[in-house]
């Protein structure tokens, strides 16, 4: 299951890197064009990571439901208990993990729609001056 969990998080740092990228000044143009297109092309591929964060937060549920409950202290040994609360631990991080790449590919995808717009109004723009 760990796989999932990496594969979840690099999905998650790409969408950060493109978000930084396409939020950095215009000065680089030529770099900048290169990386909307990019992003434009990657954004159904990464749509993906929608359904896969719902397998993994059903997957996160069911070990909620199904894990051995430690309500006090005396009604698990020591072992029990440390185990018991490292799995809700790991569970919180990877809850965290999903939430937080659903928000970054919200964010690139507002943010790719944003900037694609801009270039078209900016285009716009430099073709009236040109015509005037």
């Amino acid at each position: 299951m760990a796989l999932e969990w990496v594969l979840l998080s690099y999905a998650a740092a790409a969408e950060a890197m493109m978000v930084l990228l396409l939020t950095l000044p215009a000065t680089m143009n030529p770099l900048r064009k290169g990386v909307i297109s990019v992003t434009r092309n990657l954004l159904k591929p990464f749509l993906s990571v929608i359904p896969f964060c719902l397998f993994l937060l059903m997957d996160i549920y069911w070990k909620y439901e199904t894990r051995p409950s430690c309500r006090s202290p005396e009604s698990c040994n020591p072992t029990e208990l440390m185990r018991h609360q490292k799995s809700v631990l790991k569970s919180q991080r990877n809850a965290l993990l999903i939430a937080l790449a659903l928000l970054l590919y919200w964010l690139l995808y507002a943010v790719t729609n944003l900037v694609i717009q801009a270039e078209m109004l900016s285009e716009r723009v430099e073709k009236l001056n040109n015509s005037d």
